[in-house]
């Protein structure tokens, strides 16, 4: 055989090699990261670390959240730890959290079929059921954006509001019809769960928080100390303030819950994280069922007896809420006990759900 013979067929063996090497590589590709907690925050104020505090900030340092991801078709990027807890920014309102939870949710470098989602988030608190510095867990998030609306100048005297659902021609027509994700259930088992596991947590108090509380006399729930509880959330872009919008804001929740939920907290993205959530399940890429809203009370949604509503609201307006810190501590303390319960027990939780007894 000659020689340009024998080059020739050492080429093609050398190519038919690498190709079956190419092959083999494009079959085997990196295996995804197995999530087991998934941390949703809402904003963060500057860096993620080491100045003023947003919703994330805390999360990062105390959960040792130091593996930065970029995720480039989301609000910000992601951090994750050794133990298989992943932090997220969603960026502020229902777009933007809808937006961001999906990129997540579709990204292939996760695995999340198994990871249980925890909302935490600070939020305006009713003083009929809760004091500043108070957290949260939500049974329903209900959606307070999708809705008929005419001017209240126009509102007619026998209208409690100028708010309408969707579909219907006055206020709180029956039957109620959520079918466009005016409302979402949340996994009472893994609910009450998250509950009991965290009711008798300590949480901060203050002179301040005492001296903000004494304002609300009249409202037993408004000047207790700081403490857990249980009830519904409603979900808004808009920063509604005020006792007339937190009368809307307990009849709109009792209204398409049926009767059966109680409205404590306002916030403004949870509609559309749980909206994208329930797109994901139906892809198969999360578990609805493992899924936790919690909101802990940075301020009250209405004004003190005797102060004017504007006055209040103006108060807010460049962020001095009256519990801010203790709020973001209250969400990340509470939560923190469900994370660190689900990791320390994830030979269990992996495939049981956990529930109260």
């Amino acid at each position: 055989m000659c020689s340009l013979a024998r080059r020739l067929i050492l080429t093609l063996a050398l190519s038919a090699l690498c190709s079956r090497s190419l092959t083999a590589q494009a079959a085997s590709p990196t295996a995804p990261i197995r999530v087991k907690v998934v941390v949703v925050t809402m904003f963060e104020r500057g860096e993620d670390t080491g100045d003023a505090p947003g919703e994330f900030q805390l999360w990062v340092e105390r959960e040792h959240l130091d593996q930065i991801l970029p995720l480039p078709s989301g609000y910000h990027h992601v951090r994750l730890n050794k133990d298989g807890v992943l932090g997220m920014v969603t960026g502020v309102g229902t777009a933007k959290a809808t937006a961001s939870v999906m990129a997540l949710g579709l990204d292939s470098r996760f695995d999340l079929s198994k990871a249980y989602w925890i909302v935490a988030g600070i939020g305006g608190g009713d003083p009929a059921d809760v004091s500043v510095g108070s957290a949260v867990w939500a049974d329903h998030v209900v959606d307070g954006d999708l809705a008929f609306e005419i001017d209240a100048r126009q509102i007619p005297e026998s209208w409690p509001t100028g708010y309408l659902p969707l579909r219907k021609g006055t206020p709180y027509e029956q039957p109620a019809d959520d079918s466009y994700g005016e409302m979402y259930t949340l996994n009472p088992e893994l609910v009450g769960w998250a509950f009991r596991l965290t009711q008798d947590l300590p949480l901060a108090d203050s002179d301040s928080l005492r001296k903000s509380r004494a304002r609300f006399a009249g409202f037993p729930n408004a000047l207790k100390p700081p403490f857990v509880a249980r009830g519904d959330t409603l979900s808004a872009s808009t920063f509604w303030h005020g006792s007339k919008m937190d009368e809307w804001a307990n009849a709109w929740t009792r209204y398409y819950t049926s009767g059966k939920g109680n409205y404590m907290v306002a916030a403004m993205e949870d509609s559309g994280t749980l909206q994208a959530l329930t797109f994901l399940s139906q892809a198969g890429r999360v578990d609805l069922r493992r899924v936790l809203v919690l909101r802990s009370v940075s301020n009250y949604d209405r004004e003190a007896p005797g102060v004017p509503a504007a006055e209040s609201l103006q108060e807010m307006v460049s962020g001095n809420y009256s519990a801010y810190m203790p709020a973001l501590e209250a969400a990340q303390i509470v939560g923190d006990k469900v994370v660190q319960d689900l990791v320390e027990h994830w030979g269990e939780r992996e495939s049981i759900i956990p529930h109260a007894p």
